[in-house]
């Protein structure tokens, strides 16, 4: 009699596997990913499948270390950055299995310097869904037929940048960051550790033959508000981790509320991006704890030798700001996005420092030696109907009602 496979503990397993090599941003993280790579284990007992996508808005992230642990914990993986659309269902049609695709440098194919990958695009676009065909030609010369080939597999993505909405609403999106000074990982040593991952993985397809049909019926119930494509892409992991008991229900369910509300768009300038992180710590904030929008604008576009007058053709407003700041995130993992702030003349929007300080830390170069008191007194205050200019020296702190820490006053 085959020993039953504690299922919960494999999966714990898998986890911890991840963890040594990798730091997502939240625990969600860690759950989805692991769920992940045991759903493509049992693709075949579902409608559809979620892509993974790893993105960042800058290099050296982790990306490409979290699907190369990935890698070795699938079914027939198989890595590529530049296969071509005919290779790709060839692969999917070949006699030992479904592959589980990863692509590299996604951004190659989807980013703003891609071109001539249509039909790599359409061929990602289309295999989400078991039945998912495209029609192509095949033959020599004009000796040419048509035939259908198969593209639904599983795909899991790393890149820069952002993807497509078609592939961002069929993803579950890791938003990676750069690890911080107290965050180490052990080192990856191919040689030694894709044996290990191998071994688990070779259990993930156990315990998947295991729960097969378990899975195949299952009707994995949604937590309340998630519904239409979210619901779809959940819907697998979430049969995952109700197949494999413990404590997996209910974190699968917390990681989808908390993914699925975190899932945003992200944008492409991501070296204007730092740029601007480093510029608003350095020669706007210089230790103030927030700022209106209109002062910081109005700083920006006053700097010396600084790409702020001519973004796209056009200075920098509001709206570009916004957009650049909405690829970093909080600390609590939230797209920055521009908030209240009290005055005495009224709550203009801008941002608060508390918000910037994760993405200060991540992607920051350290900063220079001149001491963030020193350059405060040139930081101008908020007041009604000045301008920057004309109250550049006047900027003071007072505490704000119910506040410990110091607003701009004028």
């Amino acid at each position: 009699m085959t020993p039953t496979i504690d299922g919960a503990a494999l999966l714990n397993e898998v986890e911890a596997f991840h963890r040594r090599f990798n730091v997502f941003p939240t625990e969600a993280a860690y759950v989805a990913v692991t769920l992940w790579d045991a759903h493509a284990h049992l693709i075949d007992a579902f409608d559809g499948t979620a892509r993974l996508a790893f993105l960042s808005p800058e290099p050296g992230s982790g990306k490409s270390r979290a699907l190369e642990i990935v890698e070795t914990l699938t079914p027939r993986a198989a890595t590529t950055v530049n296969a071509s659309a005919n290779a790709l269902f060839r692969l999917v049609e070949a006699e030992e299995g479904k592959p589980t695709l990863l692509f590299d440098e996604i951004d190659t194919v989807f980013g703003p310097k891609a071109g001539g990958n249509e039909e790599v695009r359409g061929f990602l676009n289309s295999g989400y869904r078991r039945g998912a065909k495209s029609l192509r030609c095949v033959g020599d010369g004009s000796n040419q037929t048509a035939a259908w080939f198969a593209s639904f597999c599983a795909v899991a993505m790393a890149g820069l940048g952002s993807l497509p909405d078609t592939i961002l609403t069929r993803s579950v999106i890791i938003r990676m960051r750069k690890r911080a000074p107290n965050e180490t990982v052990e080192p990856y040593r191919r040689r030694v550790h894709e044996k290990q991952g191998h071994a688990l993985r070779d259990r993930l397809a156990e315990w998947a033959a295991t729960v097969h049909d378990q899975v195949a019926e299952a009707w994995p119930a949604m937590p309340e508000g998630v519904t239409d494509r979210p619901a779809d892409v959940w819907e697998p992991l979430l049969a995952v981790a109700d197949a494999a008991g413990g404590h997996w229900p209910d974190r699968a369910r917390a990681a989808c509320v908390e993914l699925i509300k975190a899932a945003s768009d992200e944008g492409n300038e991501a070296s204007l991006g730092v740029r601007l992180l480093t510029d608003l710590r350095d020669k706007v904030f210089c230790g103030a704890d927030r700022m209106p929008t209109a002062v910081i604008l109005e700083m920006l576009l006053a700097l010396d030798d600084a790409p702020w007058g001519d973004v796209d053709d056009k200075p920098l407003n509001a709206r570009m700001l916004s957009k650049l700041l909405g690829q970093y995130v909080t600390p609590a993992n939230k797209p920055i996005k521009p908030r209240g702030i009290r005055t005495p003349s009224g709550f203009p929007k801008g941002y608060y420092a508390e918000d910037l300080t994760d993405a200060w830390t991540r992607y920051c170069p350290p900063p220079s030696g001149e001491s963030a008191t020193s350059a405060t007194s040139a930081t101008p205050q908020v007041s009604g109907g000045e301008s920057v200019a004309e109250t550049a020296t006047g900027i003071r702190h007072t505490p704000a009602e119910g506040a410990t820490q110091p607003i701009l006053a004028g």
